[in-house]
C-alpha cells in the first residue's frame, strides 16, 4: 500500500515557478530502494484477484500443457521488460512521465502521457469492483448481508475510496519500507501457500492428469495467451519508473523488480487457473475461492493488498498529471483521481476485461518499445528537453500501434506484443541519435 512521498507535497509561492517533479531527477538522498524493497513492493503489486481472474481466462481457451507455457514464458518476458524499465528510471532519476518526454519530445509527449493517466484511472476503477465485489460475496457469506443493491454498490464503494484517500495522505517511501516489505508481505504470501495448498488438494482429488490433459477449445492460441499474460506485466510499464527512480542502484532495481513481479505472476496467473479448473460450472472465482477452508480469511487479506495495486495507479497517474499541469502537487492530484475513479466505480458497469488488457498492450508495448530502444542504454542521469517533437520516435509509436492490430488480424496464432516489441525496440535503437560532438 503506497502513498505519495512528503518530499513532493510542494508549496507554491507567487514568486516562483511551480516545481515540476516529474520531470525533474530525484536527489542522491531520496535514493533509498534496496534490491528487496523494489522485490518485496512489485511481488505486493503483482499479486492480486485481479491477476487471477485473467488467468482465469485462459480456461477452457487454451489447454492446461500451453496454459502453463504460456504463464511462464509471458511471465518472465513481460516481467523483464518491466525490471529493464525499472532500471531505466533509476539510472535516469526520471519517472515515467519524464522518460516519455525525453524520447518523445515535450509537446508530442503529451498524448502518451493524457493517454497513460486515462488508462491509470480505468486501472483504479477495476480495482475499486474488484474490492467492493469481493466484499460484497464476503458480507454475504460470512454476516448474511446483502449490499448488491444501489445503495450497498455505493457504501461499499464509498468505504473502499475513503481507505485509499487516506493512504494519499502519508508517506509512500516510509510505507514501502517499514510496511510492505516487513509486514504486508509476509501476510499476502501466506494467504497464497494457503489457498494454493487447498485447491492443488481439490486438484489432485479430481486426478491431476486429466487436467494436465485438458485440451483447450480452440479459441486462443499459445502466443494469444502469452500475449495476454504478458498484458498484465505490461499494464505496469508506464508506472514503475515512478517508483524505480528511488532505487540506490539500477542494477538492484531491475533484479529485484524482475524477481518479485515474475513470481508473483505466475503464481497468481496458475493459482487463477486452477481455482476456476475444479469449481463447480458457472461458478466465479470469488465464489469458489470463499468456498476453500480458511478461504475467508485468505481472501480479505489478498483483497486488503488491492489496495496498493489502487494506490499504485493513483500515484503514479497523480505524477503524470503533475507533469502536465505542475502548479498542483502530486498529493492534491492524487485526492482528485482517486474522486474521479470512486464516481466511475460507483456508476460504470464491470466489463470483460480482455479487450481492455489487449487494446492497452497495442499502446503500451509499442511505446515502451521506442523509450528502451532510445533511453534503454542510458549510464546516468538526463532531464527533459530539446525538441518539442521528435519525429522518428513519434512515427515509430504509431507504427508500432498499427503493427500491432495488424499481426492481431492477419496473423492472431503469432500474438501481436513480442513481435511489436522487438521491431520497434530495434528500429529506435538503430535510429537512436549519436552523442552531440
Amino acid at each position: 500500500m503506497l502513498v505519495a512521498p512528503a518530499f513532493y507535497w510542494h508549496t507554491m509561492t507567487s514568486t516562483t515557478a511551480p516545481k515540476n517533479s516529474a520531470l525533474t531527477p530525484v536527489s542522491a538522498a531520496e535514493r533509498v530502494f534496496s534490491w528487496h524493497e523494489h522485490a518485496s513492493l512489485w511481488f505486493s503489486l503483482g499479486v492480486g484477484l485481479l491477476v487471477m481472474q485473467v488467468g482465469a481466462y485462459l480456461v477452457p481457451s487454451v489447454g492446461t500443457k500451453d496454459a502453463v507455457i504460456a504463464i511462464l514464458l509471458g511471465s518472465l518476458v513481460g516481467s523483464g521488460l518491466l525490471a529493464w524499465v525499472a532500471r531505466t528510471g533509476c539510472v535516469t532519476g526520471l519517472s515515467s512521465a519524464g522518460l516519455i518526454h525525453c524520447t518523445y519530445g515535450s509537446a508530442f509527449a503529451r498524448l502518451p502521457v493524457v493517454l497513460n493517466i486515462v488508462q491509470l484511472l480505468g486501472w483504479t476503477t477495476f480495482e475499486l469492483v474488484i474490492m467492493r465485489e469481493g466484499t460484497t460475496a464476503i458480507s454475504q457469506q460470512a454476516l448474511g448481508l446483502d449490499f448488491s443493491g444501489p445503495l450497498g454498490i455505493v457504501l461499499i464503494t464509498l468505504f473502499w475510496g475513503a481507505i485509499l484517500m487516506a493512504l494519499l495522505a502519508g508517506s509512500m517511501i516510509t510505507l514501502v519500507r517499514k510496511f510492505i516489505a516487513r509486514f504486508g508481505l509476509p501476510l499476502v504470501v501466506l494467504s497464497l501457500i494457503w489457498l494454493s495448498w487447498q485447491f492443488l488438494g481439490k486438484l489432485q482429488a479430481q486426478g491431476f492428469e486429466v487436467l494436465w490433459n485438458r485440451p483447450g477449445n480452440g479459441t486462443m492460441g499459445l502466443f494469444s495467451a502469452m500475449d495476454l499474460v504478458i498484458a498484465m506485466p505490461v499494464s505496469w510499464l508506464p508506472l514503475v519508473a515512478d517508483y524505480a527512480r528511488h532505487g540506490r542502484s539500477g542494477r538492484g532495481a531491475m533484479g529485484g523488480t524482475w524477481l518479485g513481479y515474475t513470481i508473483a505472476n505466475i503464481w497468481c496467473y496458475a493459482l487463477g487457473v486452477v481455482v476456476i479448473s475444479v469449481a463447480e460450472p458457472g461458478m466465479g472465482l470469488v465464489s469458489a475461492l470463499l468456498l476453500a477452508q480458511g478461504g475467508l480469511i485468505a481472501l480479505g487479506l489478498i483483497m486488503i493488498d488491492e489496495l496498493d495495486n489502487a494506490y499504485g495507479d493513483l500515484y503514479s497517474g497523480s505524477v503524470s498529471t503533475h507533469s502536465l499541469f505542475p502548479r498542483w502537487n502530486i498529493r492534491r492530484w492524487g485526492l482528485t483521481l482517486a474522486v474521479i475513479s470512486i464516481v466511475l466505480a460507483t456508476l460504470l458497469p464491470m466489463h470483460s476485461l480482455e479487450p481492455f488488457l489487449l487494446t492497452l498492450s497495442s499502446v503500451f508495448v509499442p511505446l515502451y518499445g521506442v523509450i528502451l530502444g532510445r533511453q534503454g542504454f542510458a549510464t546516468g542521469e538526463q532531464r527533459p528537453g530539446g525538441k518539442a517533437i521528435n519525429g522518428s520516435a513519434a512515427a515509430l509509436w504509431l507504427l508500432g500501434i498499427a503493427l500491432y492490430h495488424s499481426i492481431g488480424h492477419w496473423a492472431p496464432g503469432y500474438g501481436s506484443a513480442l513481435p511489436t516489441l522487438a521491431i520497434t525496440f530495434a528500429l529506435a535503437a538503430v535510429s537512436r541519435p549519436g552523442p552531440a560532438r
